[in-house]
Parts: structure tokens; sequence; C-alpha cells
């Protein structure tokens, strides 16, 4: 059973990345919604918090909305309702998204019209990307423009920050495209299939894996892997890093492993639960 302040932390972690806060501004995001209108000075104190650290903090907060303070003396801070701030996150991603779309295209007919590229190399790309928002950025479009088998090997924790990206999203166009998604997680409650199925993955597995990293693999494309200590739920977002290659021998090793261990796995629909703790207790 997890105490209320590891609740806490899991749903301020969550928040982080839906809201795109800091820990410090989650923590103070869930704090007020928990104490209700509270002075910057009284917050400060409650989460022993530098005074001017936190006014700073709550000036950040105020300008995007996600708080509001009174005119009163001394002003009082107040967190927006839940549904409030997720609208205003919504609306900022969505400006981001349109603004990018728009000046996107445009450079990208200057480049056509103006700039002769030559991208025709064969030779295999290796790098390294930072922070788990870019990573997720990068499974997502691998899985979009999948048309074959792209296989997801990773922790329950990791399956939980995905389903708030856009990785769902584009499993279903994945699929309308002709290709499959397996994911499969090394998961020993079987009370929490539930959660796992609302992930949507076109097949799910349970299985044992052989780290606690994460495995991302399209066939005969390309490969994102993760390291365990990065990808684990008491890493940073920003301290989450991945290694994406197109080299086909790479790819071909680590797809073959894929495959190999969901042929070594149990369907997530078929799991007996009885069973299922009778196993994983011996």
């Amino acid at each position: 059973m997890m105490s209320y302040q590891e609740q806490v932390t899991g749903i301020a972690s969550e928040l982080e990345e839906i809201l795109d806060l800091d820990d410090l501004e989650a923590k103070v995001y869930l704090n007020l919604l928990r104490a209700g209108p509270i002075t910057a000075s009284a917050l400060a104190k409650e989460l022993d918090i530098d005074r001017a650290r936190m006014y700073r903090t709550v000036d950040k907060l105020v300008s995007r909305n996600i708080i509001s303070t009174t005119l009163s003396s001394p002003k009082l801070c107040i967190a927006a309702d839940p549904h409030d701030a997720l609208k205003i996150a919504l609306g900022k991603k969505e400006d981001e998204v349109n603004k990018i779309k728009k000046s996107g295209e445009a450079i990208i007919d200057k480049i056509n019209n103006e700039i002769t590229t030559n991208q025709s190399s064969t030779v295999p790309t290796f790098r390294v990307v930072q922070g788990r928002q870019n990573i997720y950025a990068d499974i997502a479009q691998l899985i979009e423009n999948s048309t074959g088998i792209t296989y997801i090997a990773t922790t329950l924790d990791d399956v939980s920050r995905m389903y708030h990206s856009t990785i769902p999203e584009k499993i279903s166009i994945c699929e309308k495209n002709g290709g499959k998604v397996r994911l499969l997680v090394d998961m020993n409650d079987p009370k929490l299939a539930p959660f796992v199925k609302r992930f949507n993955a076109t097949e799910t597995r349970i299985g044992k894996l052989p780290s606690k990293g994460r495995m991302v693999v399209q066939e005969n494309k390309k490969m994102i892997m993760s390291d365990s200590a990065a990808s684990s739920q008491n890493a940073s977002a920003d301290s989450d890093y991945s290694l994406c290659t197109n080299s086909s021998e790479m790819v071909d090793n680590i797809f073959t492993l894929c495959s190999f261990l969901w042929d070594s796995s149990k369907t997530l629909k078929t799991i007996d639960v009885k069973n299922f703790v009778k196993k994983t207790k011996r």
C-alpha cells in the first residue's frame, strides 16, 4: 500500500509532464489544492522552501494562470481547478503546434526552392536524445511512420507516463496504416491489467524483461533504447536519455530479442490471476 506522500509524489511527477511544470511548481500546485487559499510565505514554510524562491515560483504560476492571488493584504494564493489547468495546458500546446506547422511549412518550401539537398547516404546514424518529452516524441514519430510490427518493451511506470503522451494516438494511426504495436511489460500485480489495457496497444503481453530499461524497435527500420537508471520511477524527466539508431544489424538483433521475449510471454487477456500470483512468489 502506497503512503499518502508516495501518492502525492507520483501525482506530482505526472503533473510535471502534463502541465509542463518543474518539480517545485507541481508540489506548490498540489499543496495549494490541498490547503486552500494560503500566503506564499506560509506555503514556503510548509514546504521548507526559501521564501524568495517561493515568490518566484508563485509569480511564474500566476503568469500561466495555474494559480491566482487575491487583492487582500497579505495576498492569498489560490490554485486553479484541475480541469481549468488542463484546458490551459492544452490550449498552450495547440498554439505551439499551430505555430510550428505554419512556420515549418514555410521554411520547408524555402529549403526545397532555394537549397539543393543530398540525403541519399545509407550510412547508419546514431544519436543520443536527452529528456523524456523528447524521447516520447521520437517514439511517437517512429510508431506513426510504422507499417509493420513495432515492439515496446518497458516497465509499468513507463507505460503510465507514456499514456499521457501522444503515443496512444499514434498507435491508432499506425494500425490504420496496417501496422501493429506490441506492448511487452513486466507486471507483478495482475490487478493492474485494466490499467495496462487502456494504453491501447494492438497486442499486449506480460513477461520478464532482461532489464528495467526501455526498448522500442520498428521492424527493419529503427530502434530507441534507454538505460534502466534513466527511465526508472525516481529519475527526473530531464535525466532520461535514449540511444536512437537505424543500424540494420542493431535493429535486427533487438527485434529478434523482442520477438523471443514476446513468444515466451503470456497474453494479457488470458492471465489467470491466482496462478500468476503463485508463480511470481516462487
